[in-house]
């Protein structure tokens, strides 16, 4: 299958949350395609470092725990004004509610919340002074659904679509455009340890699309509201989910 090319995202600088691997690192890759200046933070270094060498250095890895805030700034300072922030950095820890300690809470919004906040607003006074730039925030299909075993995750998921349309609104007049992609069930190789054949084939069943979505679907979306094809969007939602919901 083809791939859209943007030419307007060549050179243009892009930085990808949780980047490593899984859908963040199939956002790397089609960034990378797209000939932009593609900078990623993960904290899994062996990962992030093999990913970097098999995209012949045309990709630039960060080491950053992003619930450290000022690890997270001092990184932003360090690559410089951006013209496009992907956040797509989170963690779907499974637990019940008797397993949630104000501890753990505070731990699960920190992984999946609180620096996608903080990310936009070290990039939006730099994409001001670029004439604009775009955010893409990645939510989730879970909430949604419900799905069992992942309340604060869903939560913090649910945040993200609240905080897309807030942001939005304030930074719309900059020029910024703020969105949020909500993928349905990727396949990736974490996924892929939670789920048999008989589970992969129940996936499928409840789409309207017969099809496995992988990391590039989720990243052919982003890019395309990455892009100038995308000028009018901002504060919405786009599903990529095979008509799950």
């Amino acid at each position: 299958m083809g791939t859209a090319i943007y030419p307007g995202l060549a050179d243009k600088r892009v930085v990808i949350t949780g980047g490593g691997s899984g859908i963040g690192a199939g956002l790397v890759e089609a960034f990378v395609e797209q000939q932009a200046e593609v900078h990623f933070l993960d904290i899994c270094e062996d990962e992030s470092r093999a990913l970097v060498e098999r995209l012949a250095g045309h990709a630039t890895f960060h080491l950053c725990d992003l619930t450290d805030l000022h690890a997270l700034v001092e990184t932003f300072r360090h690559i410089g004004a951006v013209d496009v922030l992907i956040n797509n950095a989170a963690n779907d820890d499974r637990h019940t509610l008797g397993d949630i300690t104000p501890d753990y809470w505070d731990e699960r919004v920190a992984v999946n919340l609180r620096h996608v906040m903080f990310s936009m607003q070290a990039v939006a006074p730099g994409m001001k002074t670029r004439g604009g730039g775009a955010i893409v925030n990645l939510g989730s299909i879970s909430w949604h659904l419900g799905q069992e075993h992942l309340a604060i995750y869903e939560t913090a998921k649910a945040g993200i679509e609240g905080m897309t349309r807030a942001m939005a609104r304030e930074l719309g007049e900059d020029g910024i455009r703020v969105n949020c992609v909500i993928p349905g069930n990727v396949k990736t190789p974490r996924q892929s340890r939670w789920y048999s054949p008989e589970d992969e084939q129940k996936i499928i069943e409840e789409q309207k699309l017969k099809v496995r979505i992988h990391p590039h679907h989720v990243a052919s979306m982003v890019t395309f509201l990455a892009s100038d094809a995308a000028a009018a969007c901002t504060a919405h939602n786009y599903w990529v989910d095979a008509g799950w919901l």
